[in-house]
């Protein structure tokens, strides 16, 4: 089964591994994707757990929960960002347990992930893209669009986040929503947005709720 966060591996090769523990992201970009899949498998814990300790401590699993009840996440798309890609690569040698990268740059759509969740539980994603770049070597920016479905419409979030290293670990930090989050439509015969070259009628669009 391709992963969700609609990269070109399957999700045993790709997200999985980080969501079980056998592995941990080796870049901010693997740690979203990887949320992102946490949010499309409910794996709540995985995504409490991928905050940083002290923002850890106004979270809980319940709470991820509820918040996300209703949406059903079903494709990711990252995009390119200067920022993420000049990160001084020697930040692999504060990962632990690296693994090799699941960036496939002939994929478009790919995600974090990270959705309505953290809209209503970080008080730093706010309605306008006045991110500050971190730009210390174990920081990273990543943006992206999330599409899930939700009363059977169609919605996607867009948000350029902040990623940090904390004990050896890749952790998202905070992020700014993007001015076209909300409600979407899209036509059924257009191409799927989540890159499997299928309509979107005969794609995705089966999975609306």
């Amino acid at each position: 089964m391709r992963c969700y966060c609609c990269s070109s591996k399957s999700f045993d090769e790709c997200c999985e591994p980080f969501l079980k523990g056998d592995k941990h992201p080796s870049s901010a970009e693997q740690l979203m994707r990887s949320r992102f899949s946490a949010y499309a498998t409910a794996h709540y814990q995985y995504i409490l757990e991928t905050y940083p300790k002290e923002k850890q401590q106004g979270l809980s699993v319940e709470d991820l929960a509820q918040s996300a009840q209703g949406a059903t996440w079903f494709a990711l798309k990252v995009h390119p960002t200067l920022a993420a890609s000049s990160v001084d690569n020697s930040v692999d040698s504060l990962v632990d347990n690296s693994v090799s990268s699941t960036e496939d740059s002939s994929i478009d759509c790919s995600v974090h992930a990270d959705a309505k969740v953290e809209a209503q539980t970080n008080a730093e994603a706010i309605s306008k893209p006045s991110l500050k770049p971190i730009t210390k070597p174990n920081n990273a920016i990543v943006e992206f669009t999330a599409y899930y479905f939700e009363n059977k419409s169609m919605y996607q979030l867009h948000e350029t986040s902040n990623f940090s290293v904390e004990d050896g670990k890749w952790r998202y930090h905070d992020g700014v929503l993007h001015d076209d989050c909300g409600k979407i439509k899209y036509g059924r015969n257009l191409p799927c947005v989540c890159g499997s070259n299928k309509k979107f009628k005969q794609c995705c669009a089966t999975k609306s709720r």
